[in-house]
């Protein structure tokens, strides 16, 4: 299938970047925040390619969409929370709530992960 790859490796990429952000005060946490922003609209659109690409989408997939986008919600809203000097704590456990779903789905579907198919 092709985009699998790409898709994983940019959320690869993202999760890394979202947690080297913790260490990011200032001006360099900005252009990281940025560079996460550009991260989730690539995610987004090559997930609804793969998401397109599936001749029998059930409500599974459907779900692992909507928690996929559910995670990337719960690290904006860290990210922009944790910038504020704002408590940020509940969006986090929010993260690792949706991150352990959307990686349970991933391996559960038929499609599954499949990174050189």
């Amino acid at each position: 299938m092709g985009g699998t790859v790409e898709h994983i490796s940019m959320w690869i990429l993202l999760v890394i970047l979202f947690f080297v952000s913790f260490k990011m005060t200032g001006k360099s946490l900005k252009i990281t925040m940025m560079i996460n922003r550009v991260l989730y609209i690539l995610i987004i659109a090559t997930g609804v390619m793969l998401l397109l690409g599936i001749s029998n989408i059930n409500g599974e997939y459907i779900a692992k969409a909507i928690v996929g986008l559910w995670v990337i919600v719960s690290m904006e809203m860290t990210s922009v929370k944790r910038s504020k000097g704002k408590p940020y704590k509940s969006f986090l456990i929010q993260f690792w709530i949706a991150f352990v779903l959307v990686l349970l789905l991933g391996f559960r579907l038929p499609m599954g992960i499949q990174l050189f198919g």
